[in-house]
């Protein structure tokens, strides 16, 4: 058993969630038991992770996606369950959103970037004022080497649009539901922009930019950064650790 408050200061500190505008609430967002024996990460907050982690004994749950977005919400409806499973099982729900986009060594875009062996890593992705993604330079390839490796990484199948040159050398990579950087990497003058959902103006953004996209998912895209986060806190503290993965498509 370890103080949950150590193991939440750590990772507020690594992650440095004081220096870092978010519209999601960063650290603690539900107080649960102050000893804790067993945290449980997930990707996103929601009520068929807390009842999973509840069988597995977790005493904190931590995740990418909480259940506090900057704006109060009325304890009704799905939000109150949630909040109120939580709270009867004395569990501890902390969420790092952003943080855990941009961080160089277990941010999900560093992540991402050392599975397919990128170099000359730059910040890269501008969201609300943050550079929350990354570019850098592979060894060229073709586009379908790139895109296996990334599945076989995220165990997703990834959407492709192929409108830029067969041969890869340049990528961005942000994480998530950041379509709406392709302009970006586009001016840029990237190869390839990974992200993980799209929507409909990403096809003639990459025929008329001439690039290439690949889109793992949005929840596929970000299971790495929780995973290397989990791996950090069991090394750093005498605590059992699981990850659950709530199976997402999307």
């Amino acid at each position: 058993m370890v103080n949950g408050e150590d193991v939440l200061h750590f990772m507020d500190t690594y992650l440095d969630i004081a220096h870092i505008p978010d519209a999601s609430h960063n650290g603690l967002q539900v107080e649960g038991a102050q000893r804790v024996g067993k945290i449980v990460f997930g990707v996103s907050a929601s009520l068929e992770l807390f009842r999973k982690a509840k069988d597995a004994g977790a005493d904190m749950i931590v995740v990418h996606h909480g259940l506090l977005w900057g704006q109060e919400e009325t304890l009704t409806g799905l939000f109150r369950e949630r909040v109120a499973f939580l709270l009867k099982h004395n569990i501890s729900l902390a969420g790092y959103h952003l943080p855990l986009d941009k961080h160089p060594v277990v941010g999900h875009n560093a992540c991402l970037m050392r599975a397919i062996g990128a170099q000359r890593l730059q910040p890269f992705g501008e969201y609300h004022g943050n550079l929350i993604g990354f570019s850098g330079v592979v060894e060229q390839t073709d586009l379908p080497v790139l895109v296996k490796k990334l599945e076989n990484f995220c165990q997703t199948q990834a959407r492709v649009f192929a409108f830029g040159s067969p041969k890869v050398e340049s990528v961005g990579i942000v994480s998530g539901g950041a379509y709406s950087m392709l302009p970006q990497a586009i001016s840029a003058k990237l190869d390839v922009f990974v992200t993980g959902a799209l929507d409909e103006p990403v096809q003639e953004w990459c025929r008329e930019g001439h690039i290439n996209c690949v889109a793992l998912g949005h929840y596929s895209s970000e299971r790495a950064g929780v995973l290397a986060l989990m791996e950090l806190v069991a090394k750093r503290f005498e605590v059992e650790t699981e990850f659950i993965d709530i199976a997402n498509p999307l």
